[in-house]
């Protein structure tokens, strides 16, 4: 069962994000971080993690995109402020079919939350430092058997789940 941890706009934390790694890298099988970590590129703490370039982050090692398979499926990283995830989530859509992702991670908004949208499964992880939809610091962990069965699972920067942001869904065809 493929499993990825997700994070973002983790914003100069640095004992946070070697926490969250060593929590969990043993038993993932990619780490992604959605970008505004403002740590240097080649950071310790940012090894071994898939990243996009955030709007606070100013190395010119950094992609503005990565594209992740991981098992059968592909997900797509971006940080989300040049797709417009503030104002519509279309444009991240978009650019998933042409990279063809099923899925997509990005950061930005500070709001933790996943939405299905023209039959990709786009995936905010929220922030590590500085929440906007509500008050804990989140990331968050994805694992699916098939494309039938995925789930989402919310932490607190301390490692607890956060059952109310629990997702279950598909990446089926809708009908």
């Amino acid at each position: 069962m493929p499993k990825v941890l997700i994070v973002s706009d983790t914003h100069g934390l640095t004992d946070k994000v070697v926490e969250i790694k060593e929590r969990h890298q043993h038993e993932v099988d990619a780490m992604i971080h959605c970008g505004d970590s403002e740590l240097a590129y080649a950071s310790e703490e940012l090894e071994g993690f898939y990243y996009a370039k955030g709007n606070c982050d100013f190395e010119p090692e950094m992609e503005n995109e990565q594209v992740v398979p991981v098992g059968n499926i592909k997900i797509l990283v971006v940080h989300g402020h040049l797709h417009q995830i503030k104002s519509t989530l279309l444009p991240l859509t978009y650019r998933a079919d042409e990279v063809g992702a099923q899925i997509a991670c990005f950061g930005h908004s500070h709001m933790a939350g996943a939405e299905k949208v023209n039959g990709k499964l786009l995936i905010n992880p929220g922030s590590a430092r500085e929440p906007r939809d509500h008050k804990e610091p989140s990331y968050a962990i994805l694992e699916w058997q098939s494309n039938d069965k995925i789930s989402l699972q919310y932490y607190h920067v301390n490692g607890e789940p956060m059952p109310e942001l629990r997702i279950e869904t598909s990446l089926a065809a809708e009908n």
